[in-house]
């Protein structure tokens, strides 16, 4: 089982790949979201998205600045101002 995970800027797509979990630094703290994870929106704040990639693996960090984070049916997409790297 897998969470399909996008994250966009407005110039580009960034990332589009299946996860384990994503860690997001939403503006009114941090969530994480695993598959299944009840659908909602959120503003994200400037912060490390942390990809898990499989259970137990040691996150990769993805640095972004603002934007808004969808959870849905279909997975998480992120919608990030900028993102380094």
């Amino acid at each position: 089982m897998s969470l399909h995970f996008e994250l966009v800027t407005p110039a580009r797509l960034v990332r589009s790949e299946e996860v384990h979990m994503v860690v997001v630094p939403g503006t009114d703290g941090e969530f994480g979201v695993l598959e299944g994870h009840a659908p909602f929106m959120s503003t994200v704040k400037d912060g490390a998205i942390k990809v898990y990639r499989s259970a137990g693996a040691a996150p990769e960090e993805i640095q972004v600045q603002g934007g808004f984070a969808e959870v849905s049916a279909k997975g998480l997409t992120v919608l990030a101002e900028h993102v380094e790297g």
